[in-house]
C-alpha cells in the first residue's frame, strides 16, 4: 500500500497566524514543534510521535461535534491531567465527561481553539498497542 500515514492537515482559518500560534503555545502543535528533543525543529513541519491514529468520515447530521464544522481534531497525549492543568492556567475552557472514558480506549478531554474548532485531547490507557499494532 503507498499511503504511509498523514502528511499534513490543512485548513482555513481567520487568521492563520494567530491561530498557529495559540497551537504552538498551548499543544506544541505546528511547524518549528517537536515531541523529542534530539529532533531538529524545522519552521515548516511538527514532529510528533508515531502511533495509532483514527481515520473516520462521519454522518452529517452527527452531534459529536459541532454542525457548522467540518472537522474535529484528536491528538494523541501523554499525562492528560498535566495538560489539562495548564490548559486550566491558561485560561482555556476544557470539557470532560465520564461516559467519554473507557478502560480499554482511553480517557479523553475536549478544548476548543480560539476559531471554535474542537480539540479532543486522547490518553491511551497502559496497555496501549505498540507503534505500528493495530487498535
Amino acid at each position: 500500500m503507498p499511503v504511509l500515514g498523514m502528511g499534513g492537515l490543512f485548513f482555513r482559518a481567520r487568521d492563520p497566524d494567530a491561530l498557529g500560534a495559540w497551537y504552538r503555545t498551548h499543544l506544541n502543535v505546528g511547524g518549528g514543534c517537536v515531541v523529542d528533543p534530539a529532533d531538529t525543529p524545522n519552521e515548516w513541519i511538527w514532529q510528533p510521535r508515531g502511533g495509532p491514529m483514527v481515520f473516520a468520515p462521519f454522518k452529517a447530521d452527527s452531534d459529536y461535534f459541532a454542525a457548522d464544522k467540518a472537522f474535529m481534531l484528536n491528538f494523541r497525549v501523554s499525562d492528560l491531567d498535566s495538560l489539562l492543568d495548564r490548559l486550566r492556567a491558561a485560561g482555556v475552557a476544557i470539557i470532560t465527561k465520564p461516559e467519554w472514558d473507557d478502560p480499554v480506549l482511553g480517557r479523553f478531554a475536549r478544548i476548543h481553539d480560539p476559531e471554535g474548532n474542537a480539540i479532543e485531547l486522547w490518553e491511551q490507557p497502559d496497555h496501549r498497542p505498540t507503534q505500528g499494532t493495530d487498535l
